[in-house]
């Protein structure tokens, strides 16, 4: 039986509509496997878990359409920036409003205490170990457990010491590396276990995997005292500080506004703010002892001329998530 010309141009077609079919199925099986690997990745670096298969599921979806939108802008060309995955990556927009939102942006208390509120621990003291970022931020861990749980641990520093491997132990760090590493190790453990040596050791995992508290996530502040007001009005708060000028090292009392140094060298908590007949201030909690400050704390300056804060104290501040 021959063929006409016609016949044979319409096989030829749906020949080559079904290999377009195939190709097109094949590039999109493809794709999705390296979605659910990506995905994989994503959520090991982050530390993110899921109850129920079916979470995964839901929380994988979001997480290609949120990829996909990445690439295609990326892929547009002509733009000043670039974007990319990070732990919001499994949100959807309404979810990642409601965490820009979490604090509120009316009014807030004219004044708080985080230690008469019970979710400070007693001052620490860090020693010869330039280990301020770790006390940061587990004061910070300490303090949102209770707020959140009813209860206060007295959390590991040392385990961050010894086990955050993006953080240099004694040499220093960063408590944004601290909480992510909490987040990925799914807890801390309490100092009972896991007690300070004022010294680099090595990472006791028996130990580390034993969690006294945990976070699900952490989130920046943008500069500005403003920002940290209302995220101190909800809970303690990481910062950076510069305190290498004589005065700070040197303060006993008062409401400090003195010389602090030139940049950003420590790390302390925030644990409330207020005024004074001295003037408006914040609350700090340091890693000194208790024969530094106030007791172990700092009263300093609140509403100066810079927009970062006296000190640079609201130019660099975290809080956990739990």
């Amino acid at each position: 039986m021959a063929f006409s010309l016609k016949s044979e141009f319409i096989i030829s077609l749906v020949v080559i509509l079904n290999t377009w079919a195939w190709h097109a199925m094949s590039v999109r099986t493809l794709h999705d496997s390296n979605i659910a690997e990506q995905h994989e990745q994503w959520m090991a670096q982050y530390g993110r878990t899921y109850k129920h298969p079916e979470e995964k599921e839901k929380r994988r979806a979001i997480f290609k359409k949120n990829l996909r939108f990445i690439e295609e802008f990326n892929a547009s060309g002509n733009r000043t920036f670039k974007l990319g995955i990070n732990q919001f990556s499994d949100l959807t927009d309404d979810e990642n409003a409601s965490l820009s939102q979490r604090y509120p942006t009316g009014d807030v208390p004219k004044s708080i205490d985080w230690v008469e509120k019970g979710a400070v621990n007693p001052i620490k003291d860090q020693g010869q170990c330039g280990s301020c970022w770790a006390f940061s931020a587990v004061a910070a861990v300490e303090g949102i457990t209770h707020i959140k749980r009813g209860k206060l641990p007295v959390l590991s520093e040392q385990q961050l010491i010894d086990c955050d491997t993006e953080n240099d132990g004694c040499e220093g760090g960063l408590s944004n590396n601290a909480f992510q590493y909490i987040i990925q190790n799914e807890g801390i453990a309490s100092e009972d276990t896991y007690p300070y040596q004022e010294m680099d050791g090595t990472c006791d995992s028996t130990e580390a995997a034993q969690q006294a508290a945990q976070i699900k996530s952490f989130a920046d502040l943008q500069p500005g005292e403003d920002e940290l007001l209302k995220a101190v009005a909800q809970q303690p708060g990481s910062i950076g500080i510069a305190a290498s000028g004589q005065e700070f090292r040197s303060y006993s009392g008062g409401v400090f506004n003195g010389d602090c140094g030139e940049e950003l060298d420590h790390a302390v908590v925030v644990v409330g703010y207020g005024t004074s007949e001295d003037g408006k201030f914040w609350k700090i909690r340091n890693s000194w002892g208790e024969t530094w400050g106030e007791n172990g704390y700092m009263r300093i300056q609140r509403g100066g001329e810079s927009s970062q804060g006296l000190c640079g104290l609201a130019s660099q501040a975290s809080y956990p998530i739990a």
